[in-house]
């Protein structure tokens, strides 16, 4: 039994499809195994969000030829769309495999045999027109589901429509069954991914549902205990969606909603689909219906344009937005993109200290987040997360809580009281009912 091993780098939608892929080759025999365990195969599924994305691929690529210098490495994700004869380029490489090739590629590579010169099988994007159902399972306590690929917008600073082609989707009746089966494994949450979940219902290049059907489909299912929704738009993320979330026993009160920056002007310039009253519309909609509600938000600084004047705006922005945490991004330049060729430079030492300002807004918003759940009574998920002792989990909305490890614990929900925020920034709780919640 030939043995495979995955590595992947990026997003949610990523790991989905990464485990799914593992699961083909489970389905043919192959045996999955560690990354140190001597594969005689490596999958590295990319991401190219980032430039350290793309050094952390070489880094990997090197790693897996010292633990096992005759395997088989096969690149596939993002950067293997983007830039195929560059990675070929790569020492240790054996293939290379786009977009509309990755998920074939166990029919694709002759059994695995390293060729003299590594293969490339990466098509225009514009061939990347199917979806291909992904789903994480065994990997975690939560499963990762696909709903949607591909990205129809044009922001400036973007290459994901270049690496992942147009949006797609799969149907609400194939995306209920994968949650059936999830159910059906032992699995409680399910988090939806796409590269632009909210703009599900596209296929084949019509709209033919949206993604407020699909939320309420999958707040049918049976035996699921929830749903959380990784990232949405402003401008998708409508009224109705929020209002039906709020009433809704499945899903979380929990959204991720990317800004990118709290200056119209910067907004303008990176051709994002809202401007700031927009994003200040749906914060206030989401405490009006769920004060608890806990939100993130996606921001770029440094983007070419952005004075400090600009910058200010965006800090001033979020500071007075009740917004739950940050992720913050420092632009970095994409080939090909609209925003390499604009001009007003920020230096890369101005983007790291504006970086490290937001960074530092993001752990006062967090810690007053989880100050405001004090006294709270929810429920916790809690995961085989094992750190010092102590086991995690997180509340329907999203505050992270530890307690001491109790085998018993891993993957049951819990009716907890949060009691206080310990020196590492968690959760401290206490027991509202000795037995294990079930439905």
């Amino acid at each position: 039994m030939r043995k495979v091993a995955f590595y992947t780098l990026g997003c949610k939608l990523n790991f989905s499809e990464t485990s799914s892929i593992s699961r083909m080759f489970e389905e043919k025999g192959y045996k999955k195994v560690e990354f140190t365990d001597t594969p005689d195969i490596f999958i590295i599924n990319t991401c190219s969000v980032t430039e350290n994305a793309d050094k952390k691929c070489k880094k990997i690529v090197r790693e897996a030829r010292k633990i096992s210098p005759n395997a088989y490495v096969t690149i596939i994700g993002c950067y293997a769309q983007l830039k195929p004869k560059e990675i070929s380029e790569i020492p240790g490489v054996d293939a290379v495999l786009g977009a509309a090739e990755k998920f074939r590629l166990i029919d694709l590579l002759d059994d695995f045999v390293r060729p003299e010169q590594p293969k490339v099988l990466a098509s225009e994007i514009e061939t990347a027109t199917s979806f291909n159902n992904a789903f994480s399972i065994n990997d975690r306590t939560r499963t990762f589901l696909k709903v949607q690929d591909g990205c129809d917008y044009g922001c400036t600073f973007c290459t994901i429509p270049m690496a992942r082609g147009k949006s797609r989707s799969n149907t609400i009746e194939n995306i209920i069954s994968s949650a059936n089966e999830i159910v059906a494994s032992g699995v409680k949450e399910i988090v939806l991914t796409g590269v632009n979940t909210g703009d599900f219902g596209i296929r084949n290049g019509k709209r033919e549902d949206r993604f407020l059907d699909l939320v309420i489909a999958l707040d049918q299912v049976e035996g699921l205990e929830r749903v959380r929704i990784s990232s949405i738009e402003p401008n998708l993320l409508h009224n109705e969606i929020i209002e039906f979330v709020a009433q809704s026993d499945k899903f979380v009160p929990h959204f991720h909603i990317p800004l990118q920056s709290g200056s119209d002007k910067i907004l303008k310039l990176m051709r994002r689909r809202y401007l700031s009253q927009l994003y200040t519309d749906r914060v206030a909609k989401i405490k009006e219906l769920m004060p608890h509600c806990c939100i993130g938000v996606d921001v770029i600084v440094g983007f070419p344009g952005e004075t400090d004047e600009d910058f200010l705006e965006t800090y001033q922005f979020l500071n007075e937005l009740d917004i739950s945490y940050l992720h913050v991004f420092t632009y970095s330049e994409r080939a090909n993109t609209l925003a390499t060729e604009m001009d007003e430079v920020v230096p890369m030492k101005v983007r790291n200290k504006r970086s490290k300002m937001l960074r530092s807004l993001s752990e006062k918003k967090k810690r007053h987040f989880y100050e405001q759940n004090i006294g709270r009574i929810d429920t916790v998920l809690f995961e085989e997360d094992i750190e010092d002792g102590k086991m995690h989990g997180f509340t329907n909305n999203y505050v992270r809580v530890a307690v001491k490890y109790d085998p018993v614990l891993v993957n049951e929900l819990k009716k907890i009281k949060i009691t206080s925020i310990n020196a590492d920034g968690y959760a401290e709780v206490e027991e509202i009912d000795q037995e294990v919640l079930t439905h």
